[in-house]
């Protein structure tokens, strides 16, 4: 087989102990919240089916529990119910069919749980909790230790008995296995603990364990952070230590090489680093770890993981030498056919991951099946299947009015079905308030997120009308109206009467804010703290009042400490539990909430303080055609974000 003209590193066969890959792309073990009872479900069959379809060489299976004591919740899925074989078994017929190929990741929680849905308390190394908030948990008995290490392996097997080609033993992310590792969270004074020798002696007992009853000629490979940034934890120069030490104790077949601990501060917020980390931010872990396994006589396969987007930036990673395959999560929630596409010379085709966290990591944060912002289709795989699948056999004429992401969505999704889609726009451009949030550096990739459904609107052959503002005649000929058109910003009234600055002012004009700006957030999301950060990026002083007592609350803690340390860094003042009362020019009187009393006065050359958008509709008795369907979406129904937006748009669409 001649080499791929683009990616011939990337679709380069690999065998990983005794399993033969087709490429070097494969979707990392992430957690889906698509469990029923515990079990796997037919939306995690659908979801493994498409990516596998997709070109994906391996996937594997999200954290499989091995121990009651590891059950956090009914989403999550367990291996030691007999139960699960045959449900697995399903998955990795249909992986095997799409020719993919498909592990099972096995994992203890350990300090992760909150101990309410098993009804005991959380296991761990020692009474650490993981976060301020968490409850202390039981240190283990070298009984359980036992028991584990048992479940460890017979999990294993059960996986195995159900068709699935390998195992990936967790030791990552702070999980059980990495408490017991790391000398932030192992306080024992025990065998188990101290010394590096004792501290891996249960990783070191389950691995083992679990190699002996696979036998040799099974997969069997380690998830690992090569760095816990965390304050007394792991650093890369103890992890090239243990994982070397690890695969010359035991056969060990890949080395999956991650980062983080799931811990309550910095560490977490790199896990699924969003769009403010650096694409190539943690690709030196990989090779460090590469490295470190040089010369072994049988050396592990390296794998590599976070912010790879897209398939050239793992050509480049596998070209350079410091990885032999390259894991995309994101971008597979993103788009499952990203490596089929990438393949067939369509890249141009491929929906992006833009590193958001909304629909991922934000949906895990409430124990919430997971979705994506550019995807709607992610975890609906069986329920909407690809739009050229499903043709509609009875075209409608649609009107949209409104060109934001959720107008987009609607229009392009709706012509991809079939439909003829007219979109009309009162703007010069497409992309709403997107368009002025992507100016600001750290929140760019929105603007790749729009070039894509630009892109989409013109391969499905959408009539786009921009400056055009929908008048009563505009439905005039069409069967289905969709309303897209937004929300109004609007900002605090002040004590004085007059309104405070919104936040699409402050992104039209920063120059017209002043050297010395403060920001009031009563929105909670990205809206308000990501503009903080531009301004401060920008040279400004800023104040960033949180009335609330958190500035971003319904920001994940996947992207929220990241956040916070950035504008601690850029000084960034944050005053909490207070609420603005007015502004003269110069100075800003805020409330004391607390007391109910005056508070503090802040010199400011501008404030900006935007409030809930009111939805735009059409007024006056609106369109003229009586007989149209006539739909809502996003902002029209109640101001809230994109992901809400994108997905009404794929949501009216699919429903026509």
């Amino acid at each position: 087989m001649s080499p791929h003209p683009h990616y011939p590193h990337v679709f380069k066969p690999l065998k990983i102990g005794a399993t033969e890959l087709r490429n070097r792309i494969f979707v990392p073990a992430h957690t889906t919240n698509f469990g029923e009872d515990n079990l796997p479900s037919d939306r995690h069959l659908a979801y493994h089916r498409a990516r596998a379809a997709g070109g994906a060489a391996l996937n594997i299976v999200e954290g499989i529990r091995v121990h009651r004591s590891s059950l956090g919740r009914q989403q999550g899925l367990n291996g030691f119910d007999r139960a699960a074989i045959p449900r697995f078994a399903r998955i990795a017929e249909a992986v095997r069919e799409e020719g993919g190929r498909l592990f099972g990741q096995i994992i203890h929680l350990g300090r992760h749980i909150d101990g309410n849905f098993a009804r005991m308390p959380a296991w761990s190394a020692s009474d650490v909790p993981w976060s301020a908030t968490a409850p202390p948990p039981h240190p283990m008995t070298e009984e359980e230790i036992a028991l584990v290490v048992e479940g460890h392996a017979e999990v294993a097997a059960n996986l195995i008995e159900a068709g699935l080609d390998g195992i990936e033993l967790t030791m990552s992310h702070g999980h059980l296995l990495q408490q017991f590792l790391s000398p932030a969270s192992n306080l024992r004074e025990d065998a188990f603990g101290g010394s590096l020798e004792n501290r891996m002696r249960f990783p070191l007992q389950t691995l083992r364990a679990v190699r002996e009853r696979l036998g040799p000629d099974r997969t069997l490979g380690i998830r690992i952070s090569a760095d816990e940034y965390l304050p007394g934890g792991l650093a890369l120069e103890d992890m090239t230590q243990i994982v070397r030490a690890l695969a010359e104790a035991v056969q060990v077949d890949f080395v999956n090489v991650s980062h983080s601990a799931y811990h309550g501060s910095y560490t977490v917020s790199t896990q699924m680093a969003d769009m403010a980390f650096r694409i190539d931010a943690f690709q030196p872990l990989t090779k460090a770890i590469s490295r470190a396994l040089d010369g072994m006589a049988q050396k592990p396969v390296v794998m590599t993981v976070c912010r790879y987007q897209r398939v050239a930036q793992a050509e480049e990673m596998l070209a350079s030498g410091g990885t032999d395959m390259v894991g995309m999560a994101r971008a597979h929630i993103a788009d499952a056919a990203i490596v089929a596409k990438a393949k067939a010379g369509r890249e141009q085709e491929t929906t992006p991951c833009i590193g958001c966290n909304q629909g991922c990591a934000g949906m895990l944060a409430l124990n919430l099946a997971i979705t994506c912002l550019t995807n709607p289709t992610a975890g609906r795989e069986a329920q909407w299947p690809a739009p050229a699948q499903v043709s509609t056999a009875a075209p409608r004429r649609v009107l949209v009015i409104g060109g934001g992401p959720g107008g987009m969505e609607a229009a392009a999704t709706s012509a991809e079905l079939g439909h003829e889609v007219t979109l009309m726009e009162a703007g010069a451009h497409l992309g709403g308030a997107l368009r002025a949030v992507s100016a600001m550096p750290l929140r760019a990739e929105f603007a790749t997120m729009l070039a894509a459904l630009e892109a989409r609107l013109t391969r499905a052959g959408v009539a786009v009308q921009l400056s055009s503002r929908a008048g009563r005649d505009a439905g005039e000929g069409h069967d289905v109206i969709v309303e897209a058109m937004g929300a109004e910003p609007r900002a605090q009234t002040l004590a004085s009467g007059r309104e405070a600055c919104t936040l699409e002012a402050a992104l039209g004009d920063p120059d017209a804010l002043g050297d010395h700006v403060t920001l009031v957030d009563m929105l909670g999301t990205w809206s308000v703290v990501s503009v903080a950060e531009w301004l401060a990026d920008l040279g400004k002083s800023v104040t960033l009042v949180a009335p609330t007592g958190t500035p971003g609350w319904t920001i994940s803690m996947y992207s929220a400490f990241a956040l916070r340390k950035r504008l601690r860094e850029k000084g960034v003042r944050v005053i909490a539990g207070q609420a603005l009362a007015d502004f003269d020019g110069g100075t800003v009187r805020l409330t004391d909430l607390s007391l109910g009393a005056p508070g503090l006065r802040i010199a400011a050359d501008s404030v900006i303080a935007p409030i809930a958008a009111r939805p735009r509709r059409l007024t006056g008795g609106g369109l003229s055609n009586p007989a149209a369907r006539r739909l809502a979406i996003g902002d029209c129904l109640s101001a809230r974000t994109a992901l809400e937006a994108v997905f009404e748009g794929h949501e009216a669409a699919r429903g026509l």
